[in-house]
C-alpha cells in the first residue's frame, strides 16, 4: 500500500512545528506538553505477537485499527478481546480495506474491493458492519475510524460525511502536527512510519513536546509482518523515550486523545 512520504527533512518539521501556537490552551492535553497517539493498522500477527506486550510492558495503550475480514482477527479474537480489556482500542479500518485501485501504485488493490467502484452506500454499510463486528468482540460503542490507504472519497464525495455519528474521529495519513484547536476530527494528521529509526521518531515527539500539539504515528509491521515496516529496536526506542518523559507526554489511544480534543474545540 502507498501512502504519502512521511516529513524527513528537520527544518520543514521546524516549520509545522512553529506554524502551530506555541502556547497552549489550558489542559488540552490533560495538563502535559503533548499528546502522542500510537496506532498500528490491519489487524497483523505482529500487532499481537510484538506490539501489545512491548505497551503493555511500557504501561501505555494504543489503536489497532482492525480489518474486520482479516483472518488473523478470526483465529485470535480471544487475544484482541483481552487487549480492549486491558484499555487498548480496537479502531475501525473497514470490512474490506478497500482502497481506490484507479490512483497510481495500486496495483494491489484486488476488484471485488476497489473503493473507485464503490458506491458511498456500500463503503458506509462495510463500516457499520465492522463497527458491529468489534462490537461484539469488546463491547464499547466510542471508537476511531481510519481511512484505508487514506482514501476519503468515492466519486468526488467524502463517505465519511454520513459516519461522523457513528465515530469520535477518523485518523489520515497526511503528516502533521496541530493544537487541539486545529485538528480536524474527520482526518487527523497521523505520520507514518516505514523504516525510519528511533531517533526520527523521538526528534518527531520533542516537536509536539515544544509546539504542545498532538502528534499520531501510525505503524503497519513492527519487527516484520508487512512491507511497511519499522525494526523492533527502533520501536522499543521510541516507547522509551516516551515512558522516561510520561510526567511530560500524554500517551493514550486515539478515542481519549479525540474525546478530549472535541471537549476543547466546542
Amino acid at each position: 500500500m502507498n501512502f504519502p512520504t512521511p516529513v524527513l527533512a528537520t527544518g520543514l518539521l521546524m516549520a509545522n512545528a512553529a506554524s502551530a501556537r506555541t502556547s497552549p490552551a489550558p489542559n488540552q492535553w490533560n495538563g502535559k506538553q503533548c499528546a502522542v497517539v500510537l496506532t498500528y493498522d490491519d489487524a497483523i500477527d505482529v500487532d499481537l505477537d510484538n506490539v501489545v506486550p512491548a505497551l503493555d510492558s511500557a504501561k501505555f495503550r494504543g489503536t489497532f485499527y482492525l480489518i474486520g475480514s482479516s483472518p488473523v482477527v478470526m483465529k485470535r479474537l480471544p487475544e484482541w478481546r483481552r487487549a480492549a480489556q486491558r484499555g487498548h482500542e480496537l479502531g475501525n479500518h473497514a470490512l474490506f480495506h478497500p482502497c481506490d485501485g484507479s490512483l497510481p501504485g495500486r496495483s494491489f488493490v484486488k476488484p471485488d474491493h476497489d473503493l473507485h467502484t464503490y458506491t458511498v452506500g456500500r463503503a458506509v454499510d462495510e463500516i457499520r458492519a465492522n463497527n458491529t463486528l468489534l462490537t461484539a468482540i469488546d463491547g464499547k460503542t466510542a471508537r476511531t475510524f481510519a481511512y484505508p490507504c487514506g482514501d476519503l472519497q468515492i466519486g468526488g464525495v467524502k463517505f465519511y460525511d454520513q459516519l461522523k455519528n457513528d465515530f469520535v474521529a477518523a485518523r489520515g495519513v497526511s503528516p502533521g502536527l496541530q493544537t487541539a484547536a486545529q485538528v480536524d476530527l474527520s482526518n487527523v494528521d497521523a505520520y507514518s512510519i516505514n523504516g525510519q529509526n528511533g531517533q526520527y521518531m523521538i526528534d518527531l515527539v520533542k516537536q509536539a513536546q515544544a509546539s504542545h500539539t498532538l502528534l499520531v504515528f501510525l505503524f503497519h509491521g513492527v519487527g516484520g509482518g508487512h512491507s511497511l515496516n519499522v525494526a523492533l529496536p527502533a520501536h522499543r526506542q521510541l516507547l522509551r523515550y516516551l515512558k522516561a518523559h510520561e510526567k511530560e507526554i500524554w500517551v493514550a489511544p486515539m478515542v481519549e486523545v479525540a474525546e478530549k480534543i472535541r471537549t476543547e474545540q466546542r
